[in-house]
């Protein structure tokens, strides 16, 4: 029987669009192991975090869990499999910076909200470009993947862009509370309100040239 499923899995690649050298050297590595907090670190309210079924879990007062690395991310590709349940908010932040209380103000978010009340729903570049219908439900796990090239954005939810954004040369400071431009930094977790429960898993990064 092994030798059989040997023997098919080229062909189930292939059929798939896929070879083996694809499957196996995709460039992405895993940032999270699914167990603990290993690498990461929460800010304010730090028992809003948890583990459950190998995801961080935010539910709580605001909280943010920020990606501990020592050489900051530029141009990268990041996938997050995200769940929200009813009502909830959250983000991930890229570009940004650890901070230990407020909302961090550093780099982009990309919105995560279903059916919270906040009109800028999952794949949103917030407050930059916003999407008022994600087509996707709660309680249920999507993919989202955001691609950062020099000055371009683009952001997919389950392999469809829904952001496609070129940053302006000379960009300014949105405010003095958030910068919402690019640079470089780190990636961000949040935990938006005590209301909402948001599920991240499977976290995986790969720097691009």
């Amino acid at each position: 029987m092994i030798r059989k499923l040997m023997i098919a899995l080229p062909a189930l690649l292939l059929a798939a669009g896929l070879t083996m050298a694809d499957k196996k050297n995709d460039g992405f590595a895993t940032i999270t192991n699914g167990k603990d907090f290993k690498g990461w670190k929460a800010s304010e309210n730090k028992d809003s975090w948890s583990m459950k079924d190998g995801a961080f879990v935010a539910h709580g007062p605001r909280s943010h869990l920020f990606y501990e690395t020592e050489e900051p991310f530029k141009n990268f590709e990041l996938k997050v499999d995200v769940m929200t349940e009813p009502g909830s908010n959250g983000g991930i932040y890229f570009h940004t910076k650890y901070q230990e209380t407020g909302w961090p103000k550093f780099g982009y978010e990309a919105q995560v909200n279903i059916t919270h009340g906040d009109p800028k729903k999952s794949g949103s570049l917030y407050g930059v470009v916003n999407i008022a219908d994600p087509k996707l439900k709660d309680n249920e796990f999507y993919e989202t993947h955001i691609i950062v090239k020099d000055r371009h954005v683009v952001i997919k939810l389950n392999g469809r862009t829904v952001v496609d954004y070129t940053e302006p040369k000379g960009q300014e400071a949105f405010s003095k509370d958030f910068e919402r431009r690019l640079g470089d930094g780190t990636f961000a977790l949040q935990c938006h309100d005590p209301k909402s429960i948001v599920h991240f898993k499977n976290i995986r990064v790969k720097r691009i040239n």
